[in-house]
Protein backbone atom coordinates (compact mmCIF):
# COMPACT_ATOMS: atom_id res chain seq x y z
CA UNK A 1 0.00 0.00 0.00
CA UNK A 2 1.62 3.39 -1.06
CA UNK A 3 1.19 7.02 0.63
CA UNK A 4 -0.33 8.90 -1.53
CA UNK A 5 -0.71 12.25 0.01
CA UNK A 6 3.39 12.05 0.38
CA UNK A 7 4.14 12.82 -3.40
CA UNK A 8 3.13 15.65 -4.92
CA UNK A 9 2.64 16.36 -8.31
CA UNK A 10 5.35 17.79 -10.41
CA UNK A 11 4.91 21.23 -12.22
CA UNK A 12 3.39 20.91 -15.21
CA UNK A 13 5.56 22.53 -18.07
CA UNK A 14 8.76 20.63 -19.06
CA UNK A 15 9.76 18.64 -22.54
CA UNK A 16 12.62 16.95 -23.60
CA UNK A 17 14.53 18.08 -27.65
CA UNK A 18 16.79 15.92 -29.10
CA UNK A 19 17.84 17.07 -32.28
CA UNK A 20 20.97 14.91 -34.44
CA UNK A 21 22.60 13.47 -31.54
CA UNK A 22 25.35 11.61 -32.52
CA UNK A 23 28.10 9.48 -30.55
CA UNK A 24 30.33 7.36 -30.26
CA UNK A 25 32.90 4.96 -28.13
CA UNK A 26 35.88 5.63 -29.68
CA UNK A 27 35.33 4.73 -33.73
CA UNK A 28 31.90 3.35 -33.33
CA UNK A 29 28.76 5.31 -33.24
CA UNK A 30 26.42 4.05 -30.24
CA UNK A 31 23.86 7.11 -31.53
CA UNK A 32 23.46 8.17 -35.21
CA UNK A 33 21.25 11.27 -35.48
CA UNK A 34 18.71 10.55 -33.35
CA UNK A 35 15.94 13.14 -32.82
CA UNK A 36 12.68 13.39 -30.56
CA UNK A 37 10.19 15.61 -28.66
CA UNK A 38 8.90 14.60 -25.72
CA UNK A 39 6.29 16.01 -23.54
CA UNK A 40 5.28 14.82 -19.76
CA UNK A 41 3.88 11.31 -19.95
CA UNK A 42 5.20 7.45 -19.74
CA UNK A 43 7.70 6.83 -22.49
CA UNK A 44 9.29 3.63 -22.91
CA UNK A 45 12.92 3.59 -24.51
CA UNK A 46 12.60 0.07 -26.48
CA UNK A 47 15.50 -1.77 -27.92
CA UNK A 48 17.47 -5.02 -27.57
CA UNK A 49 20.79 -5.13 -25.42
CA UNK A 50 23.55 -2.90 -27.01
CA UNK A 51 20.85 -0.82 -28.84
CA UNK A 52 22.09 2.48 -27.13
CA UNK A 53 19.19 3.09 -24.51
CA UNK A 54 21.47 3.43 -21.73
CA UNK A 55 24.20 5.73 -23.74
CA UNK A 56 20.57 7.81 -24.72
CA UNK A 57 20.08 7.96 -21.08
CA UNK A 58 23.48 9.15 -19.83
CA UNK A 59 23.16 12.16 -22.94
CA UNK A 60 19.64 13.20 -21.33
CA UNK A 61 21.60 13.72 -18.07
CA UNK A 62 24.33 15.20 -19.55
CA UNK A 63 26.74 12.92 -18.66
CA UNK A 64 28.25 12.32 -22.09
CA UNK A 65 31.36 14.57 -23.71
CA UNK A 66 31.71 14.94 -27.46
CA UNK A 67 28.83 14.41 -28.42
CA UNK A 68 27.37 16.15 -31.06
CA UNK A 69 23.82 17.66 -31.69
CA UNK A 70 21.52 19.37 -29.23
CA UNK A 71 20.25 17.91 -25.89
CA UNK A 72 17.70 20.50 -24.75
CA UNK A 73 16.07 18.96 -21.65
CA UNK A 74 13.29 21.17 -19.54
CA UNK A 75 14.86 24.21 -21.18
CA UNK A 76 18.70 23.39 -20.53
CA UNK A 77 21.39 23.04 -23.17
CA UNK A 78 22.61 19.67 -21.23
CA UNK A 79 25.90 20.39 -23.41
CA UNK A 80 26.50 23.73 -21.48
CA UNK A 81 24.49 23.50 -18.59
CA UNK A 82 23.49 20.26 -17.46
CA UNK A 83 23.34 21.12 -13.53
CA UNK A 84 19.66 23.14 -13.80
CA UNK A 85 18.24 20.14 -15.34
CA UNK A 86 19.47 17.72 -13.08
CA UNK A 87 17.85 19.11 -10.71
CA UNK A 88 14.82 18.20 -11.79
CA UNK A 89 15.44 14.42 -12.98
CA UNK A 90 15.62 11.78 -10.92
CA UNK A 91 17.94 8.95 -11.71
CA UNK A 92 17.28 5.40 -11.22
CA UNK A 93 20.26 3.17 -12.55
CA UNK A 94 20.25 -0.35 -13.75
CA UNK A 95 23.65 -1.14 -11.71
CA UNK A 96 24.91 0.24 -9.01
CA UNK A 97 23.48 2.97 -6.77
CA UNK A 98 23.33 1.21 -3.34
CA UNK A 99 26.03 2.33 -0.87
CA UNK A 100 27.43 -0.04 1.83
CA UNK A 101 26.89 0.04 5.42
CA UNK A 102 24.36 2.81 5.14
CA UNK A 103 20.72 2.35 6.31
CA UNK A 104 17.38 2.64 3.36
CA UNK A 105 16.99 6.14 5.08
CA UNK A 106 20.09 7.44 5.43
CA UNK A 107 20.86 6.34 2.02
CA UNK A 108 18.24 8.21 0.25
CA UNK A 109 18.54 11.12 2.88
CA UNK A 110 22.16 11.64 2.10
CA UNK A 111 21.24 11.37 -2.06
CA UNK A 112 18.39 14.48 -0.87
CA UNK A 113 21.29 16.38 0.49
CA UNK A 114 23.73 15.36 -2.48
CA UNK A 115 20.98 17.00 -4.10
CA UNK A 116 20.78 20.57 -2.62
CA UNK A 117 18.37 19.91 0.04
CA UNK A 118 18.48 20.91 3.76
CA UNK A 119 19.78 18.00 6.03
CA UNK A 120 16.45 18.10 7.48
CA UNK A 121 14.15 18.16 4.81
CA UNK A 122 16.10 15.47 3.09
CA UNK A 123 15.41 13.12 6.02
CA UNK A 124 11.87 14.15 5.97
CA UNK A 125 11.37 13.32 2.65
CA UNK A 126 13.43 10.49 2.86
CA UNK A 127 10.84 8.89 5.26
CA UNK A 128 7.97 9.72 2.87
CA UNK A 129 9.56 8.65 -0.48
CA UNK A 130 10.21 5.21 1.32
CA UNK A 131 6.78 4.78 2.81
CA UNK A 132 6.07 5.60 -0.90
CA UNK A 133 7.34 2.59 -2.22
CA UNK A 134 6.53 -0.20 0.59
CA UNK A 135 9.84 0.17 2.14
CA UNK A 136 8.42 2.25 5.72
CA UNK A 137 8.98 -0.96 8.08
CA UNK A 138 12.94 -1.62 6.67
CA UNK A 139 14.28 1.78 6.51
CA UNK A 140 16.55 1.54 9.47
CA UNK A 141 18.34 -1.97 7.85
CA UNK A 142 21.80 -1.38 6.00
CA UNK A 143 20.79 -0.76 2.38
CA UNK A 144 23.30 -4.01 1.53
CA UNK A 145 21.10 -6.68 3.15
CA UNK A 146 18.02 -5.74 1.20
CA UNK A 147 16.86 -8.03 -1.33
CA UNK A 148 17.28 -7.29 -5.13
CA UNK A 149 13.34 -6.07 -5.33
CA UNK A 150 13.84 -3.97 -2.27
CA UNK A 151 16.79 -2.37 -3.67
CA UNK A 152 15.07 -1.42 -6.88
CA UNK A 153 12.08 0.03 -4.16
CA UNK A 154 14.96 1.66 -3.01
CA UNK A 155 16.32 2.97 -5.92
CA UNK A 156 13.42 4.85 -7.03
CA UNK A 157 12.91 6.45 -3.71
CA UNK A 158 15.65 7.25 -3.86
CA UNK A 159 15.03 9.04 -7.77
CA UNK A 160 12.00 10.88 -5.99
CA UNK A 161 13.42 12.06 -2.46
CA UNK A 162 13.89 15.57 -4.47
CA UNK A 163 10.65 15.50 -5.84
CA UNK A 164 11.82 15.74 -9.67
CA UNK A 165 9.78 16.50 -12.91
CA UNK A 166 10.91 13.53 -14.95
CA UNK A 167 12.17 10.00 -13.65
CA UNK A 168 14.71 8.24 -16.06
CA UNK A 169 14.60 4.08 -15.23
CA UNK A 170 17.06 1.85 -16.37
CA UNK A 171 15.73 -1.59 -16.63
CA UNK A 172 13.67 -0.99 -13.11
CA UNK A 173 12.24 -4.69 -13.32
CA UNK A 174 16.09 -6.33 -13.88
CA UNK A 175 16.43 -9.45 -11.53
CA UNK A 176 13.29 -8.74 -10.31
CA UNK A 177 10.62 -12.13 -9.39
CA UNK A 178 6.97 -12.05 -10.96
CA UNK A 179 5.46 -10.31 -7.85
CA UNK A 180 8.24 -7.81 -7.31
CA UNK A 181 7.94 -7.14 -11.19
CA UNK A 182 4.23 -6.51 -10.97
CA UNK A 183 4.37 -4.15 -7.40
CA UNK A 184 7.39 -1.86 -9.31
CA UNK A 185 5.10 -1.38 -12.09
CA UNK A 186 2.21 -0.34 -10.09
CA UNK A 187 4.35 2.15 -8.46
CA UNK A 188 6.06 3.71 -11.95
CA UNK A 189 1.99 3.80 -13.23
CA UNK A 190 0.77 5.40 -10.40
CA UNK A 191 3.70 8.12 -10.77
CA UNK A 192 3.29 8.59 -14.27
CA UNK A 193 -0.42 8.47 -14.90
CA UNK A 194 -1.97 9.73 -11.28
CA UNK A 195 0.94 12.06 -10.44
CA UNK A 196 1.78 13.43 -13.51
CA UNK A 197 5.42 12.59 -13.28
CA UNK A 198 7.52 12.38 -16.99
CA UNK A 199 8.61 8.92 -17.36
CA UNK A 200 11.32 7.56 -19.69
CA UNK A 201 11.74 3.50 -19.06
CA UNK A 202 14.19 1.92 -20.40
CA UNK A 203 13.81 -1.51 -20.64
CA UNK A 204 14.01 -4.26 -23.65
CA UNK A 205 10.99 -5.96 -21.77
CA UNK A 206 7.38 -5.74 -24.02
CA UNK A 207 5.73 -6.34 -21.55
CA UNK A 208 6.50 -3.77 -19.01
CA UNK A 209 6.08 -1.04 -21.33
CA UNK A 210 2.44 -2.11 -22.44
CA UNK A 211 2.01 -2.00 -18.38
CA UNK A 212 3.34 1.32 -18.04
CA UNK A 213 3.55 3.51 -21.00
CA UNK A 214 1.94 5.69 -23.36
CA UNK A 215 4.45 6.02 -25.88
CA UNK A 216 7.59 4.57 -27.25
CA UNK A 217 11.17 5.16 -28.45
CA UNK A 218 12.10 2.45 -30.36
CA UNK A 219 16.30 2.06 -30.38
CA UNK A 220 18.34 -0.41 -32.54
CA UNK A 221 22.15 -0.17 -33.31
CA UNK A 222 21.89 3.87 -32.31
CA UNK A 223 19.04 4.28 -34.71
CA UNK A 224 16.04 5.59 -33.81
CA UNK A 225 13.48 3.17 -35.74
CA UNK A 226 10.25 4.82 -34.23
CA UNK A 227 8.30 7.44 -31.84
CA UNK A 228 4.88 7.36 -31.63
CA UNK A 229 2.15 6.33 -29.50
CA UNK A 230 1.88 2.19 -27.86
CA UNK A 231 -1.10 2.70 -29.95
CA UNK A 232 0.48 3.03 -32.97
CA UNK A 233 -1.58 2.69 -36.18
CA UNK A 234 0.94 0.50 -38.35
CA UNK A 235 -1.33 -0.05 -40.89
CA UNK A 236 -0.99 3.58 -42.25
CA UNK A 237 -3.97 4.43 -44.66
CA UNK A 238 -5.13 1.04 -45.33
CA UNK A 239 -6.87 -1.35 -42.54
CA UNK A 240 -5.99 -5.16 -42.82
CA UNK A 241 -9.16 -7.83 -42.65
CA UNK A 242 -8.19 -11.31 -42.42
CA UNK A 243 -10.91 -13.65 -44.09
CA UNK A 244 -11.63 -16.91 -44.34
CA UNK A 245 -14.38 -18.69 -46.88
CA UNK A 246 -15.30 -21.22 -49.81
CA UNK A 247 -15.89 -21.15 -52.90
CA UNK A 248 -14.33 -20.25 -56.45
CA UNK A 249 -11.32 -18.04 -54.53
CA UNK A 250 -9.90 -17.04 -58.19
CA UNK A 251 -12.99 -14.81 -58.88
CA UNK A 252 -13.41 -14.02 -55.51
CA UNK A 253 -9.57 -12.52 -55.95
CA UNK A 254 -10.34 -11.43 -59.33
CA UNK A 255 -13.06 -9.13 -57.96
CA UNK A 256 -10.66 -7.61 -55.60
CA UNK A 257 -8.35 -7.01 -57.80
CA UNK A 258 -10.15 -5.22 -60.19
CA UNK A 259 -11.41 -2.75 -57.29
CA UNK A 260 -7.64 -2.09 -56.44
CA UNK A 261 -7.82 -4.42 -53.45
CA UNK A 262 -4.82 -6.63 -53.41
CA UNK A 263 -5.47 -9.92 -51.31
CA UNK A 264 -2.81 -12.22 -50.19
CA UNK A 265 -3.55 -15.74 -49.53
CA UNK A 266 -2.05 -16.92 -45.78
CA UNK A 267 -2.86 -20.83 -46.14
CA UNK A 268 -6.65 -20.80 -45.61
CA UNK A 269 -7.30 -17.22 -45.07
CA UNK A 270 -6.91 -14.05 -46.81
CA UNK A 271 -4.82 -10.95 -46.30
CA UNK A 272 -6.71 -8.01 -47.96
CA UNK A 273 -5.80 -4.29 -46.92
CA UNK A 274 -8.45 -2.06 -48.03
CA UNK A 275 -8.47 1.93 -47.54
CA UNK A 276 -9.44 3.09 -44.73
CA UNK A 277 -11.95 5.19 -46.50
CA UNK A 278 -14.03 2.03 -47.93
CA UNK A 279 -13.75 -0.17 -45.27
CA UNK A 280 -15.06 -3.90 -44.95
CA UNK A 281 -18.00 -3.68 -47.27
CA UNK A 282 -15.96 -3.76 -50.61
CA UNK A 283 -14.55 -7.22 -49.25
CA UNK A 284 -18.42 -8.27 -48.92
CA UNK A 285 -19.33 -6.56 -52.33
CA UNK A 286 -16.69 -9.03 -53.69
CA UNK A 287 -17.72 -12.02 -52.08
CA UNK A 288 -21.46 -11.01 -52.88
CA UNK A 289 -20.55 -10.96 -56.57
CA UNK A 290 -18.66 -14.11 -56.47
CA UNK A 291 -20.85 -16.56 -54.31
CA UNK A 292 -17.69 -16.55 -52.28
CA UNK A 293 -18.83 -17.82 -48.59
CA UNK A 294 -17.52 -15.84 -45.79
CA UNK A 295 -17.10 -17.67 -42.56
CA UNK A 296 -14.69 -15.14 -40.98
CA UNK A 297 -14.31 -11.29 -41.50
CA UNK A 298 -12.08 -9.83 -39.08
CA UNK A 299 -9.70 -6.71 -38.58
CA UNK A 300 -6.08 -7.49 -37.72
CA UNK A 301 -4.08 -5.53 -35.38
CA UNK A 302 -0.55 -5.58 -34.49
CA UNK A 303 0.44 -5.58 -31.25
CA UNK A 304 3.39 -4.14 -29.43
CA UNK A 305 5.20 -7.05 -30.27
CA UNK A 306 4.62 -7.39 -33.58
CA UNK A 307 5.32 -3.62 -34.13
CA UNK A 308 8.58 -4.41 -31.79
CA UNK A 309 9.85 -7.28 -33.57
CA UNK A 310 9.20 -5.90 -37.19
CA UNK A 311 11.52 -2.84 -35.95
CA UNK A 312 14.14 -4.16 -34.95
CA UNK A 313 14.46 -6.94 -37.20
CA UNK A 314 17.70 -6.63 -39.82
CA UNK A 315 15.23 -6.17 -42.77
CA UNK A 316 13.83 -3.09 -41.28
CA UNK A 317 17.33 -0.85 -40.84
CA UNK A 318 19.30 0.08 -44.22
CA UNK A 319 22.63 -1.30 -44.21
CA UNK A 320 24.26 2.08 -43.61
CA UNK A 321 22.17 2.47 -41.20
CA UNK A 322 22.58 -1.03 -39.39
CA UNK A 323 26.17 -1.42 -39.16
CA UNK A 324 28.32 -1.64 -36.31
Amino acid sequence: MTNDTAIASPTAAGSIEVRDLTFAYGRDPVLKDVTFKLDKCAIGLLGPNGSGKTTLLRALLGHLKGASGNIDVLGCDMTVKPHAARKRIGWMPERGGILPDMSGVGMVAYLGELSGMPTTDALQRSHEVLNYVGLADERYRKADTYSQGMRQRLKLAQALVHDPDWLFLDEPTSGLDPSGRVSLLELVRDLARAKGFGVILSTHLLADVREVCEEILVLRKGVLLDHGRVEIDTNGEHEVFIVEGFGDETAFADQLAAAGIPAERQERLWEIAVPRDVGAHRILEAAAATDYALRRLEAKTETLEDLFFRLVDDRSVTPDEGGE
